[in-house]
């Protein structure tokens, strides 16, 4: 369920959001304003709110209900940050967008997006609720697994990527949570201060960059304050930056529930959409046990325009926009519906490819005795495989809240402590087993087994055999953060937990002949155990396809290309706050610029894994770097990238870039990269375009973006840890 609670469009996709056609065609505007002028006030305000919580009939996050007599469909909206979370439509559970955000791979963001998008409008739906790009300044955000990663320009790419693929099946794409909504404690309440620099250089840029280059039509705001007010009703960020600086033309939807408290201010600053919304503003009513909020679009904001506290401009404006949206999107031409099929053949095969594509080989070393890597494992070798832990008998595990996905048919594990209330502590675990994949790929093996309740007696399995591949899960919800990135156990998630993981890891690792650690997890995780396994997978909540898609990548059926789009810390100490307060309302953002991989880099702290990390089953090297400045501003930052390995395999060349000193930045931040596919021995002459955006730095005086002159380290390789080649240049 939903209880969580732009459009500068760039050239490219004017014609997708715009409309296209002969000369003589009206344009979207022209349409719109025609079918405003048509409009009763009664009708205006029908158009700005929800019906209520468990109004829409076909189920999902809410409607706001359309209006027959002049063609506006009712307008239905279903959570899909990974998938459709609408119960029994049989909807494909998608890897979490943090594992997509991992495969580093635009178009595969647009498949992604174009995916979930068909299955919605299969169901009915005019907007997908997706779209999740808050930065994971705090990794034990309960929504890290919603989201793309620590860094704004690999988030906000892919985020453009996966609008358009929503928008080109004729839904509306979202954007949330706007803005510095970044952890689930205290958040309808606590009040994010972060200075204007650091909120538009890090906080805004994802944004900023999915809606100008992928013009979603709906952007939802978060629920939390910023510089002490909230966000809804901030006249700064609705209006100012998003629709006039950046020119968004969009729908501004609140988040659901709590996220407004005062009509005027709101509607004034700029909110276009109150949701859930209600049919009578002034009578609270339940969801069950649950008290709902009082709401404030619905007559409230009528009587508003009456009094003239609200301009019915300001009112028109909102229904303009909504109308422009509808016929953009192509929605009032066709709209969806209801009832059709799910394509489950074309979801699992996507499904599955985002899942092979993220994940991300962290580990990989040569176990005593051997001369190669563990992995990948052999798949006709006539081999004892002992498998552990994780229910990988049953399925894999996937995240909780509005950005879960629920399973087609039955959870495939049996929750420890049941629970009720809006959000379940169980998590759901999709009936794909990779007990029964890795049988399959490897059926020469002999393989077993334990369920890793018994650390004991999981260690002799493992002395006695000649893999032990390890499975350990971590579960992620809406509504709640993590106390710790450590593995959970039977005490800090009795619920999903019935053992010490990190325990039973490292018994297995101490008796193992060669010790592989498959990880099913949403964010971060610490491993105490690291040093003593041989092999590291992280897997992430990989959807529907993950138990055949784990085993392809451990029996190299599939090589591995996934690189973090988050660092690891070695332990909870090393984050840039110690703890996630229950009592203080106000977060400060102290670090400034200093966030995800650049504040391990400026704080010179070492990482268990670097953001951007991850191995291959073959080698790249990196050699003749060269920069060359261009007229229009944009630096070509030029490389040979050579597969110096026996298998195909791709790598993420990360382009990244050290500012002149004048501009007080930390030591460097990521401006581009390529996904770069190269056969055994190949060699390849790669050449990258910077734009000259990313090589700016926001001016807080003249609230203005500024390119310094100077000298700008240009840095290729496969991490942001990673200095395989390095060239300077002077820019005036």
């Amino acid at each position: 369920m939903h209880l969580k609670r732009p459009l500068v469009i760039a050239l490219v996709t004017a014609g997708l959001l715009y409309g296209c056609g002969g000369d003589d065609a009206p344009t979207v505007d022209q349409q719109a304003s025609a079918l405003l002028a048509k409009m009763t006030l009664d009708e205006k305000i029908q158009l700005v709110h929800g019906a209520g919580y468990g109004v829409s009939p076909i189920g999902g996050a809410g409607i706001v209900k359309g209006i027959p007599r002049l063609g506006i469909p009712d307008i239905t909206s279903a959570d899909s940050a990974g998938g459709v979370n609408v119960e029994g439509v049989n909807a494909t559970p998608y890897p979490a967008p943090i594992a997509l955000a991992a495969s580093w791979d635009p178009s595969l963001a647009h498949d992604y997006g174009a995916s979930i998008a068909a299955e919605l409008r299969a169901l009915g739906f005019v907007e997908g609720l997706g779209g999740g790009v808050n930065l994971a300044r705090e990794p034990r955000n309960g929504r890290t697994f919603e989201y793309m990663g620590e860094d704004p320009v690999l988030a906000g790419n892919l985020l453009a990527q996966r609008s358009l693929g929503t928008q080109s099946q004729k839904v509306i794409a979202t954007v949330k949570h706007f803005a510095a909504n970044d952890q689930e404690t205290n958040r309808f309440t606590s009040n994010s201060v972060v200075d204007e620099r650091t909120l538009r250089e890090l906080h805004l840029l994802p944004f900023e960059i999915g809606l100008k280059d992928g013009g979603a039509g709906n952007v939802m705001w978060a629920y939390n304050l910023v510089n002490g007010g909230k966000a809804c009703e901030s006249s700064y960020l609705l209006t100012d930056v998003l629709k006039n600086e950046w020119g968004f033309k969009g729908i501004v939807q609140s988040d659901w529930f709590f996220a407004v408290t005062d009509t005027v201010r709101a509607a004034n600053a700029g909110l276009d959409e109150e949701q859930a919304g209600s049919s009578d503003d002034y009578t609270a009513a339940t969801l069950g046990s649950f008290s709902l909020p009082v709401t404030y679009f619905n007559q409230k904001l009528k009587a508003a325009v009456q009094a003239g506290t609200v301009p019915l401009a300001r009112l028109d404006d909102m229904v303009l926009r909504k109308l422009r949206t509808l016929y953009a999107s192509g929605v009032m031409a066709s709209p969806p519906t209801a009832g059709g099929t799910i394509n489950q053949a074309a979801g699992n095969a996507v499904a599955q490819k985002v899942a092979e594509q993220s994940m991300v080989l962290l580990k990989n070393a040569v176990a005593s005795g051997d001369t190669a890597s563990v992995l990948p494992l052999t798949a006709s070798a006539a081999q004892t495989i002992v498998v552990i832990g994780g229910h990988a008998d049953a399925g894999v595990i996937s995240g909780g809240g509005s950005g879960a996905v629920p399973a087609r048919d039955g959870n495939a594990v049996t929750c420890l402590v049941p629970s009720s209330g809006i959000f379940s502590t169980c998590a759901t675990w999709y009936k794909s087993a990779p007990l029964a994949a890795i049988r399959a790929i490897a059926p020469n093996a002999t393989v077993t087994y334990l369920d890793g309740s018994d650390a004991t007696a999981a260690a002799a399995a493992a002395a006695a055999a000649d893999v032990a591949i390890v499975f350990a899960t971590q579960w992620q919800t809406e509504g709640t953060d993590l106390s710790s990135l450590s593995l959970p156990n039977n005490t800090t998630d009795p619920a999903n937990q019935a053992y010490d993981q990190n325990a039973l890891i490292t018994a297995v690792a101490a008796a193992a002949k060669r010790s592989v650690v498959v990880l099913e997890t949403g964010s971060a995780v610490t491993m105490p155990w690291l040093a003593n396994v041989n092999a590291v997978v992280e897997a992430w909540y990989p959807g529907v396809q993950g138990g055949p898609a784990i085993a392809n990548v451990l029996f190299g059926a599939v090589n591995p290309s996934g690189k973090l789009p988050l660092t690891f810390p070695q332990s909870d100490s090393d984050l840039l706050q110690a703890s996630i307060s229950a009592t203080d309302l106000t977060v400060n953002y102290s670090e400034g610029l200093k966030m995800g991989y650049r504040w391990y880099d400026a704080q010179n702290i070492t990482p268990l894994f670097p953001f951007g990390h991850g191995l291959s089953y073959t080698r790249f090297s990196y050699s003749g770097i060269s920069t060359r400045s261009n007229s229009d501003g944009s630096v070509t930052v030029g490389f040979t990238l050579k597969n110096t390995g026996a298998r195909a395999g791709a790598e993420v060349a990360q382009v990244y870039a050290g500012l002149p000193a004048a501009a007080g930045e930390p030591p460097k931040r990521l401006v581009a990269w390529e996904k770069v596919q190269l056969a055994a021995g190949e060699s390849k002459a790669v050449s990258i375009t910077v734009k000259p955006e990313r090589l700016s730095i926001w001016n807080a005086t003249t609230h203005r973006w500024q390119t310094l002159s100077g000298s700008y380290n240009f840095v290729v390789g496969g991490s942001s840890r990673d200095s395989a080649q390095s060239s300077l240049l002077s820019r005036s």
